[in-house]
Formats: C-alpha cells, sequence, structure tokens
C-alpha cells in the first residue's frame, strides 16, 4: 500500500471545500498521521458484499456482481467510505476494517460497503442504499460529503463520520467524529477541576492549532465565570513572561517537535495530536485525554474486538477504533431513534448523544511520557 505521508497534513477534521480532490487546505479530520507506512489487514475486505455495478464496486475476494445481477441480499447496514479517493484512501479502508472486526466479534447484521468518490457519487450510493433495503447508513466520511445527503437523509438513521456544525438539523442523522476539539474542550473543563484559574494557551502557526485553541478559550468562557486566558505563540518572545504568571497551560498544538519549554511547576494539557513516539522530552508529564483502545487495553469493551490483523501506527489505530464504534452503535440505531442524553461504553471513549445528534466523546487522561 502506499506510504501515509500524503495524509500528513490531512486528517483532522474533513472539512472539505471539494469533494474531487483533498488537499491540506481542504481536509481537517481526526487525527495527523505519521510518515510510517500502513500495513495491510489481510482479509478484512473478503466478507463484504460487493456495491452494485453502477457504482464502483470494493475490492473484495469474489468478483463484483455484473451489471444487471441482483445482489447477494439486501444487507441491513450501508457504509459509504472513498476507498479509491487518492488523498483518503487508505483512512478509509482502515475504518472499514474496523467496521468489518466489530460485526465479526458481534456476529451481527451484514453489511454492504459502497466505494465513494465525488460529492454527485456519495448521492447516488445513499440513495442506493436505500433502495437495496439498508435498514442504517453508515458514512459519509467527508465534511462536504455529509452536507450532500443531508437533504436525502429522511426515514433511515444515517450516522456521519463528521461533524454536523452548521448543517441544517435532520432527526435521523447522527454524527460520530473523532475531531480533536473535544479534547480542547474536554482539557478545559479537567483544567477547571483541577483549581486552575490562569491558564495560558500557547498556539501553533497552523489551521488546526487555532482551532484547538478556539476551541479551549471557547469552552473555558462558556459559563461567563472565567476571564478569557492568555494565548500566546509558541515561539513569541513574550512566553517566558506570561508562563510566569500562569498557573496552567494548554498546548494548542499539532505539531509536538513546536512544543516550547514552560517552567517544572506548570500543570501541561494538550491532545492527542501530541501522543507521538518518540515523545519530545518538553512533553512529558502533559496531561492527554485519549481513547481507550489506545490508552485503557484492559476496559472489558476494548477487549471484545480484536487489534489490527497487521500492526498499525497508533494514529491510524483511531480510525480502525472509530470503525468499531460506527458498527456498534449502526447496530442500536436499527432498534429506534435515540434519545438526546443516551450513553454508550465505546472504545473511542464514553458516547453521550448531544441535542445536535453528535456523540459527544469523555474521554480518559493519561500522562505522556518519554
Amino acid at each position: 500500500m502506499q506510504r501515509l505521508a500524503p495524509l500528513l497534513a490531512l486528517l483532522a477534521g474533513f472539512w472539505l471545500a471539494s469533494a474531487h480532490a483533498a488537499t491540506p487546505a481542504e481536509v481537517d479530520y481526526i487525527i495527523r498521521l505519521n510518515a510510517a507506512p500502513l500495513r495491510p489487514l489481510p482479509g478484512a475486505a473478503a466478507s463484504v458484499p460487493s456495491a452494485p455495478a453502477t457504482l464502483p464496486a470494493v475490492p473484495v475476494a469474489n468478483p463484483p456482481a455484473a451489471a444487471g445481477t441482483a445482489l447477494p441480499g439486501p444487507a441491513p447496514i450501508a457504509v459509504l467510505l472513498p476507498l479509491q479517493h487518492a488523498g483518503l484512501q487508505e483512512a478509509a479502508q482502515v475504518v472499514r476494517a474496523g467496521i468489518m472486526a466489530a460485526r465479526q466479534a458481534e456476529h451481527g447484521p451484514e453489511v454492504i460497503v459502497y466505494d465513494t468518490d465525488g460529492q454527485q457519487q456519495v448521492a447516488s450510493a445513499y440513495q442506493a442504499a436505500l433502495k437495496q433495503g439498508a435498514r442504517v447508513v453508515i458514512g459519509p466520511l467527508t465534511r462536504s460529503a455529509v452536507a450532500g445527503i443531508v437533504p436525502l437523509v429522511k426515514a433511515v438513521p444515517t450516522l456521519a463520520l463528521n461533524a454536523l456544525d452548521g448543517l441544517p438539523p435532520r432527526p435521523q442523522l447522527y454524527s460520530l467524529s473523532l475531531a480533536a476539539d473535544h479534547e480542547a474542550r474536554q482539557s478545559a473543563t479537567d483544567m477547571r477541576a483541577a483549581g486552575i484559574q490562569r491558564p495560558l494557551v500557547v498556539t501553533g502557526p497552523g489551521g488546526l492549532d487555532a482551532r484547538l485553541a478556539r476551541a479551549f478559550v471557547n469552552a473555558w468562557t462558556v459559563d461567563g465565570s472565567h476571564q478569557l486566558p492568555a494565548s500566546v505563540q509558541y515561539d513569541s518572545p513574550a512566553l517566558p513572561a506570561l508562563a510566569a504568571t500562569a498557573d496552567g497551560a494548554f498546548l494548542a498544538l499539532s505539531q509536538p517537535l513546536l512544543a516550547p519549554a514552560l517552567p517544572a511547576r506548570l500543570p501541561r494539557y494538550a491532545t492527542s495530536q501530541l501522543r507521538v513516539t518518540p515523545l519530545p522530552p518538553v512533553l512529558a508529564g502533559t496531561r492527554v485525554p485519549d481513547m481507550p483502545w489506545l490508552i485503557d487495553p484492559q476496559r472489558p469493551v476494548v477487549q471484545r474486538y480484536p487489534r489490527p490483523a497487521e500492526p498499525l501506527t497508533p494514529a491510524t489505530e483511531r480510525l480502525y477504533a472509530l470503525g468499531i464504534d460506527a458498527y456498534r452503535l449502526a447496530v442500536e440505531l436499527m432498534n429506534g431513534p435515540m434519545a438526546s442524553g443516551r450513553m454508550f461504553d465505546g472504545v473511542t471513549g464514553e458516547l453521550v448523544l448531544a441535542h445536535d445528534r453528535q456523540f459527544r466523546r469523555q474521554l480518559p487522561v493519561s500522562v505522556l511520557e518519554p
């Protein structure tokens, strides 16, 4: 398979401006993958039925259905993923592997995967899935693709793998995403709970860094009881003076190597973007929320599901875990609509359905060590 270098600046939120070509400026999703190769997952696709011949077929062990032939039978769960997209195919394949791992572990309902690339094709695949009798749809993956199917979401529950912020609400449209914004907001809550009163927000030069800082500040000031925290660029000459007056620091950084040295007395918080190996020494002791799949392997829900057949990078495994929880939620949605406040013990975190139909993740916190 290709190396993940093309995805380095891609995956941290999938806010795509175009559905046709993914560029660093267009994509903002989940995580920043490193350049380690994504190893294949043997057999992960073998049990996935092919999509109708009017759509690109998913690579499977058996040949896809020929034009005019029927599928083996309707699958209750349809999955829309860009498996052939030049910039997103490897991420999509890992999500699919997680979905199939959950299905096999649970001996659950059948899945059919529709390979999608391009907004018009996503809409066609969504409509084809409904015609084939899908009771739940997982996907799409990109922001623009989700926006494209909003008018089509009516009676069939649909679990988008991206945020719904700014999109018209639909009662049957749900969202499960791994956007790092949620981790920034949780860090603000955790710092308040720890008694921190004067946090310093250390920001970087990137767009994701700005989003993390904004999410933290909004969460810190949401109830009106806390003043706007001080903010400073990671390389600013003013950093030492501001750090001297702070009693905690939030590192709104997506690049670990940009983390500055701070006074040892200062508690530091960050997002899982900074969990890397090897760890820069300046990050030792930083508190980071992350999913149970990676930092709590003894949790019963985590032990229920197999690890990838071949080792993945820790960053890539987040996508695999996303697929696991997406399938599990899809099975729950087959039983009927979910009410706000519904809680779900997931491998990606403790999930709670908010009023906007998005699942919020509450994450365990670990301390980074070299």
